[in-house]
Formats: structure tokens, sequence, C-alpha cells
């Protein structure tokens, strides 16, 4: 992977042009609350039981979220670069999350810490019509995934993961990418073998 080296000012940009036109001054306040922050390979980004007060936007690296259900480790979402994650019910209700965020790469992330972040969408327009869109991202997202487990087969699962997410395909463990879909490493490892058959 080619080596990134943008600034916070870019990070700024980038956010801006992804979600709401800013002007000059409003991309010195939007840079103002940008916290640069790097991650090794399986180090946590939020563990299990704290109170997650950030939204992260996801420069470099792969990331995962997870949480323990009956003793089992369950993928709810990974993202690659140019990304938001966060832990959405924690964050709102202030209280412990039950999920976990991982890089599963060498990993670097912008934070926006949202008390930061609400402060200064009291003063702006276009920084409040940039969080709304974030979160409103992030429940799309959200609900995408759900219907997506409820309704489809494995191999319409798997194949729009190709779809919508190609480099996480190529670079997330497949056990991660069996979890995600809900299906067992042994029928994602049969879905992609006849995907392979098909797009011969």
């Amino acid at each position: 992977m080619p080596s990134i080296t943008l600034t916070t000012r870019d990070v700024a940009r980038e956010l801006a042009r992804r979600y709401s036109t800013m002007t000059h001054e409003e991309l010195d306040v939007l840079e103002s609350v940008l916290i640069p922050m790097k991650f090794q390979k399986g180090e946590k980004i939020l563990s299990e039981g704290e109170v997650s007060d950030k939204i992260y936007w996801v420069v470099k690296g792969l990331v995962r979220e997870f949480y323990y259900k009956n003793g089992k480790e369950l993928t709810e979402y990974m993202a690659t670069e140019n990304t938001i994650v966060m832990s959405i019910e924690s964050l709102f209700n202030e209280k412990p999350s039950n999920l976990q965020i991982q890089a599963l790469e060498p990993t670097i992330i912008y934070a926006m810490p949202k008390a930061a972040l609400e402060q200064v969408a009291m003063k702006s327009v276009n920084i409040q019509i940039l969080y709304r869109k974030i979160l409103e991202e992030s429940l799309i997202l959200s609900q995408i995934h759900a219907d997506m487990l409820r309704f489809e087969s494995a191999q319409d699962r798997y194949a729009k993961l190709v779809k919508r997410q190609p480099q996480l395909v190529l670079r997330a463990p497949l056990l991660y990418i069996a979890s995600y879909l809900q299906m067992t490493p042994e029928t994602l490892s049969r879905v992609r073998t006849s995907a392979l058959l098909e797009d011969r």
C-alpha cells in the first residue's frame, strides 16, 4: 500500500468535500477539532466497557467493530480508508460500549471528539450539516447491513460486499469476513469458489 502523508488540513478538506461545502474559516474550525491517532496491527481503538466520545475517520488502514456473544467474537462492521467508524450507541447514550474497535493493519485515524464537534456545529450551519450527514450515513449503512443479513442469500451477501467494499474483501481475514456476513468460514469458502468459477 502506498504511504499516505496527509495533513490535518487535507483531512478537513476531504471531510468537507464528502459531507458539506465549507468556507476557509469553517475549514479552520473543523481542522481545530481533528485529532490524529496511530494504531499498530491488533491494537484496540475502543475497548469493551469504555465510554465512546469520538467519531473516527480512517485515513489509512483497516479496522473492525466486534462484540462478544456467548463467548464468541462477532464482527459487526469493517472499514478501510475514507470511512467513518464509531460506537454510535455508546457515543450518544454516554454508556460503556459493548462494541470494540480494533486495527487490523497499521492504521491512521483522525478522531472528532463529539463534545468539540457539537460545540463548533452550534456556530456553523455547514459543520452542522457535516455532523448530521455523518450520522445519517452511519445509520443507513447499519440498515443496509441488517437488511442484507435478513433478506439475502449467502451468495448475494458476498457479491454485494465485493461490489461495495472490494478492498475489504482483499485485505480482511476470511474469518472476520465470514462473521460479518453471518456465515461459517466453510460457507464463505464455498461461496468464494463459486463466485470465482462464475467469473471465468
